[in-house]
């Protein structure tokens, strides 16, 4: 095997070959260093996608409130362990409200936390519930929301936002479980 050198590496790949400039790498990681993670090779508007992220962000507070509220509500017959449920999936929406706060900041931006627009930035709706079933109900809403706007998302970042991309991928994926959980309570209530 030859010894690669710094300014290139090279490596043959189903008969491809690939080069990577790494002076000019290294040239521009000394560039615009207050920009943090963000390269020249960010392929993304970062203005669309601290946007995305902190209408996302908002969409997940109004999930946790909304899931808090049903925990310390859900009354009836086996509404213990649908108020258990609900308080499981308030703690993950709220993990998930953190992780989108925290790319925000990545990305030079600041996360909105100004509880007057949540409503208008959320893609879900904050419903309350008249009972346990109406609860549930509107949490599998607002989970196909989520599910539906992340996928959205997840399509206009393609390659050029890995990170954001794997980001909203990973929280879909939880988001998806949320709306199995809550189909399959409303299931075996109606």
């Amino acid at each position: 095997m030859t010894k690669q050198s710094d300014a290139q590496r090279t490596a043959s790949r189903s008969g491809d070959t690939f080069v990577m400039d790494i002076k000019k790498i290294r040239a521009d990681a000394r560039k615009h260093m207050s920009d943090g993670p963000v390269t020249p090779s960010y392929g993304a508007n970062r203005e669309t996608v601290l946007k995305l992220l902190n209408d996302a962000l908002a969409t997940e507070i109004v999930c946790t409130l909304r899931y808090k509220r049903h925990y310390f509500m859900a009354k009836g017959i086996n509404s213990e362990a649908v108020a258990t449920e609900f308080d499981e999936h308030a703690t993950e929406e709220q993990e998930h409200a953190d992780r989108i706060a925290e790319r925000i900041v990545q990305l030079g931006g600041e996360p909105d936390f100004a509880p007057d627009g949540l409503g208008t930035r959320a893609h879900s709706e904050y419903k309350e519930g008249a009972n346990l079933t109406d609860m549930i109900r509107e949490n599998l809403v607002a989970e196909r929301i989520a599910i539906d706007t992340y996928r959205e998302i997840i399509h206009y970042l393609g390659e050029k936002d890995v990170t954001t991309r794997r980001l909203f991928e990973e929280i879909l994926a939880v988001e998806e479980e949320h709306a199995d959980d809550m189909a399959d309570l409303l299931a075996g209530r109606e």
